[in-house]
């Protein structure tokens, strides 16, 4: 059976067999692999040793980790092998997965207040909702993402890392899940994080309905951080966010530090309203 991504429904990790390929170990008989890969050494699915820890960034692992380190390390895996071979991340990214991806996302924890509800939008292969899952056993999280493979993925991951419990899957876009349509109840949550999902005045417009008050947006970005600020503060504050800030975590724990824009939302705003018709003295609408 195939799944069409375009269409969006919900599917949640906890109960029930999650869509598409059943979830296999990789290296195991009947793992997916890509017959057209190759690797440079004969070709075959990539080798989960590209997901080790390098020596030189254990220690900073097991402060962001503490003692989920092993989970931490069989995700890196599940994404060095199944997220490279389904097409979740490239492959040039498998020996980068600790420093560039899986720190990264870690320290954003410390912006994130005890036993908060977190929602994270275009989740794709689980970047950061599940890390921070894995580093603050804490959060409730959600992953929100539309597609049908990608919801597959993060499904089978979050069942196989025994995240059922605090870890759900929402399969749709972020504007469904904050309205609740399709006869789905809307959700919410203290935080809303993502990581390279689209320039800040779309994000804040998808992600900021989905906060409650008082709750905050962290969005993880790069050297632009300071330049998107400046260029959408305005829609921000129109959207109910209050003035952005650029927040710097992990220092003196990761190099460089994570560079998270933070938006605090200070007022609910709702869609806007059709404008009304003109009416005539009669009190009937006049013709355009």
């Amino acid at each position: 059976m195939t799944h069409d991504d375009t269409t969006a429904d919900t599917v949640t990790g906890p109960g029930g067999a999650p869509p598409g390929p059943s979830a296999v170990r990789p290296g195991t008989p009947g793992a997916h692999t890509d017959p057209a890969r190759e690797d440079g050494a004969g070709g075959g699915a990539p080798s989960p040793s590209e997901a080790e820890l390098p020596p030189e960034l254990a220690p900073a692992a097991l402060t962001l980790f503490g003692d989920r380190l092993d989970v931490a390390a069989a995700y890196a895996e599940l994404l060095a092998t199944d997220g490279v071979v389904r097409g979740l991340i490239g492959p040039r990214e498998a020996p980068r997965i600790w420093d560039r991806h899986l720190l990264n996302c870690a320290a954003v924890a410390e912006r994130i207040p005890a036993d908060a509800t977190v929602l994270d939008v275009g989740s794709g292969a689980g970047l950061p909702g599940l890390v921070l899952a894995i580093a603050r056993p804490d959060l409730t999280v959600t992953l929100i993402e539309p597609l049908a493979r990608r919801t597959s993925f993060l499904i089978e991951v979050v069942e196989r890392l025994g995240l059922t419990r605090s870890v759900r899957v929402f399969r749709g876009r972020a504007d469904e899940a904050a309205s609740g349509s399709s006869g789905r109840e809307p959700i919410s949550g203290d935080v809303v994080t993502a990581r390279a999902v689209a320039p800040l005045d779309r994000l804040a417009a998808w992600s900021l309905p989905l906060a409650v008050r008082g709750g905050r947006l962290l969005a993880l970005k790069g050297a632009s951080a300071a330049e998107e600020i400046n260029e959408h503060a305005a829609v921000v504050e129109r959207l109910g966010g209050g003035e952005p800030s650029v927040q710097l975590c992990g220092v003196g724990v990761i190099d460089p530090p994570a560079t998270v824009v933070e938006i605090v939302r200070e007022r609910m705003v709702g869609p806007p309203r059709p404008a009304a018709s003109k009416r005539s003295r009669s009190g009937r609408p006049r013709r355009r």
